[in-house]
């Protein structure tokens, strides 16, 4: 019988994390100020602490994990690798499916991966109180999980939708001793701002970012800083553990190619830290599909302009090149919360552009249907954000079929589901419909950059 969980020895946990921005053939253009002209890292300093400042802008291959950072992530790490032998005896196909199980982490999804490494590099510079946002609530957790291990205040400003539909992810954060507050709230100037235009808003990210960035940046004592859970650099680097991992537990599974790699993909934490790894391999002349699969209310990657913006509504972030629908964009309402972001980082961005990626959109009753199939065979009930991936792997699964051809398929189950039952329920009582942005929405959204700066498209044309 072929293996069906693929573990890997604590010792050989990696040592560091990957960095794409030395290997991608034009690298991500730099953030920019309101001027136009490039940001300094001292521009950066009242939001982040200058360690991680330098992972921002390092070009290095390989950074190295402190021992510090890894003795906290050996409470669940190295995480399985699992094969999904039960929904591929149920689709008949060739294809063998891989999974990388991240939702055994404490906050049973992959986001303390970062949490964890951001809250030490803000510890190590004396910093006292970590303010951030979150979508669905699993950034939020996994940063109160960090911050209560290693001693720091957190505060978390949640999207107003996602603080209704999901009281279990507020409780977690509160077990955790962070503040959980819903965005838009009454405390920051642009939550203020926001709800006297629209008191009925169900929030956003770029709302949410808004209020973290300004309550960082606020403190008089200099003691509080901003953390954020995906599209920066260095959130991306610390996922890289995740591909790290599971390109060593492939090996040890017979697993000489692989055909597809597939993440779903908001601001682009998960899916840089599975597929990452594996760009490299294709930029150095491996024949690999990688799939950032997104949802069709948020169509970033797939119908979104590549274009300098702002990471959030009130624009107190830097313009970065990237993906977007627009910094004043808010998604409909689905239940997949942390993919309701409207810019995806710049290096997944960039990687784009060069041709190395595949966007998809799935809409969220296709994505509902497939969690239901992945449950009724491999047993575990997935995250919303998580179920793109595994209708995107369903989809290679039957192609693979039909083509009659054997297809190693790898993707990232990035959460589970417990906390998130409530859209399992509206999708089973036949209450969830299809949401995908339309056109008129979408030109309104993009035409915020008429006024802004526009990055030059740089591409080899080699993918």
């Amino acid at each position: 019988m072929n293996s069906i969980k693929i573990m890997l020895e604590e010792k050989k946990m990696p040592t560091h994390w990957y960095n794409l921005a030395a290997d991608l053939p034009n690298p991500p253009q730099p953030p920019l100020g309101p001027d136009g002209n490039p940001v300094s890292p001292q521009m950066l300093a009242k939001i982040f602490p200058m360690n991680l400042i330098e992972q921002e802008m390092s070009r290095e291959r390989w950074i190295k994990i402190p021992d510090e950072i890894r003795d906290i992530l050996y409470r669940w790490r190295p995480t399985p690798l699992r094969r999904a032998v039960y929904l591929e005896r149920y689709l008949k196909t060739p294809a063998r499916i891989y999974y990388k199980d991240e939702s055994v982490s404490p906050a049973g999804s992959h986001k303390p991966n970062t949490a964890v490494a951001q809250a030490w590099y803000n510890k190590q510079f004396g910093i006292k109180k970590l303010s951030t946002e979150t979508g669905a609530g699993q950034w939020g957790s996994a940063l109160a999980f960090a911050c209560t291990l290693l001693g720091l205040e957190c505060k978390v400003f949640m999207v107003r939708i996602s603080f209704d539909q999901k009281p279990f992810r507020k409780m977690m954060m509160k077990a955790w001793g962070a503040d959980c507050i819903a965005s838009p709230s009454l405390q920051t100037n642009a939550g203020r701002e926001i709800l006297k235009k629209d008191p009925d808003t169900p929030g956003s990210l770029g709302i949410a970012i808004s209020e973290a960035v300004e309550q960082a940046v606020s403190d008089p004592s200099g003691k509080t800083r901003y953390a954020l859970g995906s599209v920066l650099n260095h959130v991306m680097l610390h996922q890289t553990i995740i591909g790290l991992e599971a390109k060593e537990q492939l090996k040890t599974a017979g697993e000489k190619k692989i055909d597809v790699v597939i993440g779903c993909a908001g601001g682009g934490s998960n899916f840089a830290g599975i597929s990452f790894p594996f760009v490299c391999d294709k930029i150095h002349g491996e024949k690999i599909r990688i799939y950032p699969v997104e949802p069709t209310a948020c169509p970033t990657l797939t119908r979104g302009p590549f274009v300098y913006d702002y990471g959030d509504v009130a624009r107190m972030t830097p313009l970065l090149a990237m993906y977007s629908l627009g910094h004043n964009f808010i998604p409909p309402a689905i239940h997949a919360g942390g993919l309701r972001y409207h810019g995806i980082a710049p290096l997944v961005s960039q990687a784009t552009v060069e041709g190395l990626l595949e966007p998809k959109a799935y809409d969220q009753v296709k994505c509902y249907e497939a969690a239901l199939l992945w449950a009724k065979t491999e047993g575990l009930i997935v995250a919303p954000e998580t179920s793109h991936a595994v209708a995107c792997a369903i989809e290679e699964a039957i192609k693979a079929r039909e083509e009659g051809k054997e297809r190693t398929i790898l993707f990232c189950l990035s959460g589970h589901g417990l906390m998130d039952l409530a859209g399992y329920d509206k999708y089973m009582n036949g209450e969830l419909k299809e949401a995908c942005l339309s056109e008129d929405l979408l030109q309104k959204a993009v035409s915020v950059f008429q006024s802004h700066p526009q990055p030059k498209i740089c591409r080899t044309g080699k993918w």
